[in-house]
């Protein structure tokens, strides 16, 4: 999955890549304005071939409008691939906000938005993502019923980031099941970057399975609230840079901003696994081969994170949460599935996932 942004990305580069198969292929880019509320957003709907797209609003405060379109592209090209390996009959959709949500968001712009949406007839399915939240969806679904996300009140699920770290710890299981033989994490070190919505979460889960977990985080309250629940079975570092370097760290779990797997950080990474909830943790194709060369196992994110998709796509059909942590559990044998694929082509998990992913989405597309 090639992102196409870069440090300046012009409208001439974002139409080259749209028409370009191998990196963007979408079926659809629906620019949209509404001059008496300030919207401006990009819908981009890359695959339809499962179902309906399906993906988040991100409201971010973009440098230009072509940056705005070149993320809308990359976003909803990778939820393509999450949601079809997290089994889900959606295809990938994203939808940016261009804009301070601090400054310029309203409840105007936001119905207008949901009308936006609705305008497509459902061949877009929108829920939170960076700067828009549960609120905001309960907002949007006003003018929109192709809306998830939305608050327990009003007919939906709430957070997501329960279910989310859910996943994440299966994805660990399967992991220490393919490197140790055993799925339990019991006396392994595990490292958290990043200890906030799902960070802590998934904590919970690493404590109870009798892991040995180091955190860090760039909030210090939200470190002191998880040491002060857990004396003695959590400890705490400085920083990432101190995190990737504990000695006898066994995982590492990357929860707070992408790009966490970097030229810098991989060579003095000493876990053994990488498995967390962050985006896009590969800086850079070229990285996925660097973590295998160091016989690093990486546990793609697109796929040990949906637990939170599994959740917003079930709000559709009445949510129910044991149904919800039901799918999401299944992420261990997907993650299973994706190691032994990439030992039978000799390529990386990464790789290994995309393969998989892209041949579900070929087979649905009719002949």
């Amino acid at each position: 999955m090639t992102d196409v942004t870069g440090d300046a990305v012009s409208s001439a580069d974002v139409l080259h890549t749209l028409f370009r198969s191998d990196q963007g292929g979408h079926e659809q880019v629906v620019l949209c304005q509404d001059r008496a509320t300030g919207l401006r957003a990009v819908i981009a709907i890359h695959s339809t071939a499962l179902g309906p797209a399906l993906g988040g609003t991100r409201f971010y405060p973009y440098a230009s409008e072509a940056e705005a379109v070149a993320d809308a592209l990359n976003l909803s090209r990778g939820m393509s691939y999450k949601n079809a390996m997290a089994g889900l009959d959606h295809g990938g959709g994203k939808a940016v906000i261009i804009g301070d949500p601090e400054t310029v968001k309203t409840e105007e712009l936001l119905l207008a938005y949901g009308r936006m949406v609705a305008s497509l007839g459902g061949r877009y399915v929108t829920a939170c993502d960076v700067g828009t939240y549960v609120a905001d969806m309960d907002v949007v679904a006003r003018e929109c019923r192709w809306t998830t996300g939305r608050s327990p009140e009003n007919g939906g699920a709430g957070d997501s980031s329960v279910l989310t770290a859910f996943g994440v710890f299966q994805g660990m299981r399967a992991s220490a099941q393919h490197l140790w033989g055993d799925p339990t994490l019991r006396g392994r070190k595990v490292g958290v970057a990043g200890v906030g919505k799902v960070g802590h979460y998934l904590v919970e889960h690493l404590v109870a399975d009798g892991a040995e977990v180091v955190i860090t985080d760039v909030r210090e309250e939200s470190v002191r609230r998880i040491l002060d629940k857990h004396p003695g079975s959590v400890t705490a570092v400085a920083d990432t840079d101190a995190l990737i370097r504990v000695e006898g760290l066994d995982i590492y779990a990357p929860c707070a901003l992408g790009g966490a797997l970097n030229d810098e950080t991989v060579p003095v990474l000493t876990a053994k696994i990488v498995c967390g909830a962050a985006n896009n943790q590969l800086a850079h194709p070229g990285v996925e081969k660097d973590l295998a060369d160091r016989a690093i196992l990486y546990a793609p994110d697109y796929v040990v994170n949906a637990g939170g998709v599994i959740q917003v796509a079930d709000e559709l059909h009445g949510f129910d949460f044991d149904r919800c942590k039901a799918k999401a559990s299944k992420i261990f044998d997907t993650t299973l599935a994706i190691f032994a694929r990439a030992k039978e082509d000799g390529i990386p998990p990464a790789a290994a996932a995309d393969r998989i992913a892209e041949q579900r989405m070929a087979e649905a597309r009719p002949l």
